[in-house]
């Protein structure tokens, strides 16, 4: 049996400085990779330019979780991927806020101060709350959307995520989080895998140790509980909040050219939600992958590269990259008709 290869690197970071705070962001190299080679004539064609991405993970994510997806798109898009606020290697904000409309100020701040125009805008769990909190916004600053498992309220009671509202008690929240603590790292690795991956077996073996030796990091500082809590109340009072309608609402606001991907065995975030979905975003293209999780993008992320290339194809072609959100409505009359669910990978 061949060997799977081993996981490429993750990217390098640095702490960027946001005002009174500052974030962690990966970033590919500003060189794009060389093309394979398939003929023996050279084609006269100047490549198209690399436009620019934000990447934006979800709950007790980081940046890291973009590695393999920011690779397969290096020919097309100049990626970055950011630690939100608490999470990964970026510190708190000094105003302690983890509502989603802080985390869309953090995700907003950070394109302005790159200056680089809008970008394509991708993200998973809580961060695709916050991005869609982004989009409707600030519609100028984004070219395309990509959410993966978004957070969006879901009305319906699920038995198995009581843990989450429970954690939004005063004073519970942080003594489960101190119970939990108290397990082996592994342990712990291991479990948030099982939740998040359809098959936890895809999960590169070679980047376990990494995993354990961050969450050793993070147990040493005094924030993180506290990170995890409190976003953790955010997602509990967005549902609460009007029956989660006002999040909703944003989504119907977004004239960006949107790709949503759901796990057809996310026990997170139900794959159920992909209906309400397509009748909330109005220039949208639903997606259910099959046997995933709740991380389609670390999961799968050949797949999910090809669903973006199908994004970013058709975006082009229309001409609403970089318009749609100027001109606040769709541009061809196919635009926002595309809300089948197909269960297997475009392209």
């Amino acid at each position: 049996m061949t060997e799977p290869p081993e996981p490429i690197p993750h990217w390098p970071g640095k702490l960027v400085s946001l005002g009174d705070y500052q974030v962690y962001v990966r970033s590919v190299p500003d060189q794009a990779p060389e093309p394979e080679a398939t003929s023996t004539e050279t084609d006269p064609r100047e490549p198209a330019p690399r436009e620019p991405a934000l990447c934006v993970h979800g709950l007790e994510g980081s940046s890291r979780n973009w590695t393999d997806l920011m690779d397969l798109l290096r020919s097309r898009l100049v990626a970055d991927a950011l630690d939100l606020p608490g999470f990964g290697e970026s510190p708190p904000r000094p105003d302690g806020r983890y509502s989603i409309a802080a985390l869309a100020e953090t995700v907003i701040a950070l394109i302005e101060r790159n200056g680089r125009g809008p970008v394509h805008l991708l993200g998973n769990s809580l961060g695709g709350a916050v991005c869609v909190k982004v989009a409707a916004t600030r519609p100028d600053l984004i070219r395309t959307l990509t959410l993966i498992s978004p957070a969006l309220p879901d009305a319906r009671l699920r038995l198995d995520l009581l843990r989450f509202p429970l954690m939004s008690v005063p004073g519970v929240g942080t003594r489960l989080l101190r119970q939990v603590q108290q397990l082996p790292a592994e342990r712990r690795v291991a479990d948030v895998i099982a939740n998040c991956y359809s098959d936890p077996r895809r999960f590169p073996q070679a980047r376990l140790a990494a995993e354990v030796a961050e969450l050793h990091r993070r147990d040493a500082l005094d924030y993180p509980a506290a990170a995890l809590v409190g976003s953790i109340r955010t997602l509990t009072a967005e549902t609460l909040r009007g029956g989660g309608r006002p999040a909703w609402r944003d989504a119907t606001l977004i004239t960006a050219p949107t790709l949503v991907i759901y796990g057809h065995d996310d026990r997170l975030v139900s794959a159920r939600m992909a209906g309400r979905a397509a009748h909330a975003f109005p220039n949208a293209r639903i997606v259910v992958m099959p046997s995933t999780g709740h991380v389609a993008h670390m999961e799968h992320p050949h797949l999910v590269a090809a669903e973006i290339g199908v994004l970013l194809a058709a975006a082009s072609s229309s001409g609403q990259t970089g318009q749609a959100g100027r001109t606040g409505q769709a541009q061809t009359p196919e635009a926002g008709r595309a809300r089948e669910f197909p269960l297997a990978p475009a392209g």
